[in-house]
């Protein structure tokens, strides 16, 4: 579609894309042998286009059914596709389920992760049991009876810098756990309940486990302030269950 030229670092750019993508069908955004992910659609996407195998870089790794609709990404190539036109040429190749919404060069030194000042999440719950067969991939279908102002009075335990190990899956390789949450709102627009966190970053499945212990909290199995000492904790144990995945989305990488 496009002539491909050597790669030649010299003469390569640095293309930055927003995307967004229904992370129901995939099983994340990093590649996986033998798994359908974000990142390997895009690499696909780029090798029609242009010939180039390319190694995607992202601000964000997003599990298997996470939604976003701001993730950043970022490539190098020797194309000559314009900058603004790597949008057009990849959606026209891209899986419905997955779009380019913006497409922009950016210094050759750009890391969309390294480089992010905050990230911002949302969290969806869907609250009653009818239409839970059309929402189910896109919230927590949860009918439990909340407490939604017990929850806001938790969340305030959240919001700070802390030691977030309470909040984080085993396994996770990273040795620091300190965080900066800027801001936790909960806004309740019934049947939805939303959750907006934004945070400097993020450790594996720190937004799922806050709000699966929010919603412990809703339901009163512990009160508001219980918060406080789960953080103090750091363990992991003391905190609630992980929340599902299909209600988490990507919404903004901040630089």
């Amino acid at each position: 579609m496009y002539k491909h030229m050597p790669m030649n670092r010299e003469e390569t750019k640095r293309v930055k894309l927003i995307i967004e993508y229904d992370g129901s069908n995939y099983h994340g955004f990093q590649v996986q042998k033998n798994a359908h992910t974000i990142q390997a659609e895009l690499e696909k996407a780029i090798i029609r286009l242009t010939g180039e195998k390319v190694s995607l870089i992202a601000a964000g790794r997003t599990d298997a059914g996470v939604h976003a609709l701001g993730q950043v990404v970022a490539f190098d190539t020797a194309s000559r596709i314009p900058p603004e036109r790597w949008k057009y040429a990849l959606n026209s190749v891209l899986p419905f389920d997955i779009r380019v919404r913006e497409s922009t060069y950016v210094d050759r030194d750009f890391h969309p992760r390294f480089h992010a000042q905050s990230k911002i999440y949302h969290y969806i719950i869907y609250r009653q049991e009818k239409g839970a067969v059309f929402y189910r991939r896109y919230a927590w279908v949860n009918t439990d009876p909340l407490d939604i102002e017990e929850m806001k009075r938790a969340a305030g335990y959240i919001i700070g810098t802390h030691d977030f190990r309470s909040f984080c899956s085993s396994g996770s390789p990273v040795k620091n756990f300190t965080r900066t949450v800027k801001r936790l709102e909960i806004t309740d627009r019934f049947p939805f309940l939303l959750l907006k966190i934004e945070a400097d970053g993020f450790l594996y499945n720190m937004v799922r486990i806050i709000t699966g212990t929010l919603a412990e909290i809703g339901k009163g199995d512990y009160p508001a302030q219980a918060m406080k000492d789960i953080l103090k904790a750091r363990d992991r144990k003391r905190a609630g269950a992980t929340a599902p995945p299909q209600g988490l989305y990507l919404i903004e990488v901040k630089y």
